[in-house]
């Protein structure tokens, strides 16, 4: 499929795909990585969603662990959420986009997954800091912690070093684990390869929106069921 071109920035070309490639085999450091071998530096932080200032801590080997990214940021504040959804932050990281989630959908139950142990942790941790109860954190590769079930929302900001390959299992994943009008929102920009994925979901699903754009990152609402 051939990338559009676009305001957001290039689809990434074979040299950012060789250098994916060099960090996958370097990177059982990386976030992605189950058992992350960086040396242990938590730190503390703090985020504001819908009025209610939120607070973390993160550490290293994990993804954006220096504070909120720009991505996972434009994706919160675009988030619509049902009062009783049944919300799934997939590759969940430190949490805070389910943190955001379980707040936004009172009434309903968020899952967080990652297959990273230390995320797992912290993820945990911090639904606790927040005294979040409605909320659950588990631990293992893409949808295999949450079985069958079904959900309102899948959200994520995908681990787009670990290549395309999972991001596009992510995709095709989705589909099982929505209720009949379920949603999948995801964040990413140009140079992540956001339009090759924008494009392979509009030939597949029901409805593709760009919901946001901010500094070469695209939020996408994906409306399913998929097409038959």
């Amino acid at each position: 499929m051939p990338a559009e071109p676009d305001d957001d920035g290039a689809e990434e070309g074979p040299s950012a795909r060789t250098s994916r490639g060099a960090g996958r085999d370097a990177g059982f450091q990386h976030y992605f990585s189950a058992h992350p071998t960086a040396p242990h530096a938590t730190r503390p932080l703090r985020f504001l969603y819908r009025g209610q200032v939120l607070n973390c801590t993160t550490d290293r080997g994990i993804f954006s662990s220096e504070g909120l990214d720009p991505g996972t940021s434009l994706l919160i504040e675009n988030m619509e959420l049902g009062e009783n959804d049944r919300v799934l932050d997939l590759g969940c990281g430190w949490g805070a986009i389910g943190i955001a989630a379980a707040i936004g959908a009172p009434r309903g139950r968020t899952t967080l997954t990652d297959v990273n142990h230390r995320a797992v942790h912290l993820a945990r941790s911090n639904v606790k800091i927040n005294h979040l109860t409605n909320v659950e954190v588990l631990q293992g590769e893409l949808f295999a912690p949450v079985g069958e079930e079904l959900f309102d929302l899948i959200v994520s900001n995908p681990p787009y070093k670990a290549g395309r390959e999972v991001i596009l299992a992510i995709l095709q994943g989705a589909p099982a684990h929505l209720r009949e009008e379920g949603r999948l929102l995801l964040v990413g920009k140009g140079s992540q390869g956001i339009l090759y994925y924008q494009a392979w979901l509009r030939e597949r699903w029901r409805s593709v929106d760009v919901l946001a754009r901010s500094s070469g990152y695209r939020v996408l609402l994906a409306r399913g069921p998929p097409r038959q």
